[in-house]
């Protein structure tokens, strides 16, 4: 299972948020580059990485910051935030990000989010599913909507994507553990590789998602567990991802 370190931005900080409010921003590092370096030398194989300014309409913000995480490390970058147009995701994936997430076009312009999955192959497009009470939750987690996870997933599926980040937001940078229940939910119904995100702060969460036996339950990202010192990536990696993927 692929260990996904997270690095949110605002201002060009590293910072966490608790359920994806902004007021509750709490920073980390104002050098996310170093950060990112650190999890790569700690064995991560991949880096999260969302622009969290971008989420909330300043999508302009951190375009040198992330410019500077990529040229800091060698191993691939998922980017997400902000990003809502063909041109977005083409900017990004010229500068060297791996892979793109779209979540609020994903909602409100689907046939933008097929026509980068023609474009640029579904390995570089990635659809983020988050969700609260089961509700597909748009514009940086502002903006409720009635869309059902599944049904939305499904949806997706048709569009020719092949992945999808479910996060529940309810349980982000609460610590709680994430929701396994829908996350495999997600990755049996689907048949589409699945990663888990929200609220992962313990071994226990980690192996409650191996459990359910899904093989498309692809991997978890953590964060606020790894800045918190609740959890060593060096020690996850090996446990899960090194002996077990």
């Amino acid at each position: 299972m692929l260990i996904l370190p997270a690095i949110d931005l605002i201002n060009g900080n590293c910072v966490r948020l608790k359920e994806g409010a902004e007021s509750t921003r709490k920073i980390y590092s104002d050098q996310p580059h170093i950060v990112a370096k650190q999890w790569q030398d700690e064995g991560a194989r991949m880096i999260h990485v969302v622009n969290l300014d971008g989420a909330f309409g300043r999508a302009g913000q951190n375009v040198r910051v992330i410019e500077k995480i990529l040229s800091s490390v060698s191993i691939p970058v998922e980017l997400g935030g902000g990003i809502r147009t063909l041109e977005d995701a083409g900017n990004w994936l010229s500068l060297g990000v791996a892979r793109v997430i779209f979540g609020t076009v994903a909602v409100t312009q689907p046939k933008i989010v097929a026509d980068a999955v023609q474009k640029y192959g579904a390995e570089k497009v990635v659809v983020g599913i988050d969700a609260r009470q089961d509700k597909v939750a748009i514009e940086g987690w502002e903006k409720q909507t009635g869309e059902e996870v599944l049904s939305f997933a499904r949806k997706m599926q048709g569009l020719g994507v092949e992945r999808f980040i479910y996060t529940d937001i309810q349980r982000d940078g609460r610590s709680t553990g994430p929701n396994v229940e829908r996350t495999a939910q997600l990755a049996r119904e689907t048949q589409v590789k699945v990663i888990a995100s929200g609220g992962i702060s313990s071994v226990a969460h980690l192996q409650s998602l191996m459990d359910t036996n899904e093989r498309n339950i692809e991997g978890a990202i953590i964060g606020t567990a790894l800045y918190e010192g609740e959890l060593s990536l060096a020690d996850v990696v090996e446990q899960f991802q090194n002996k077990l993927s």
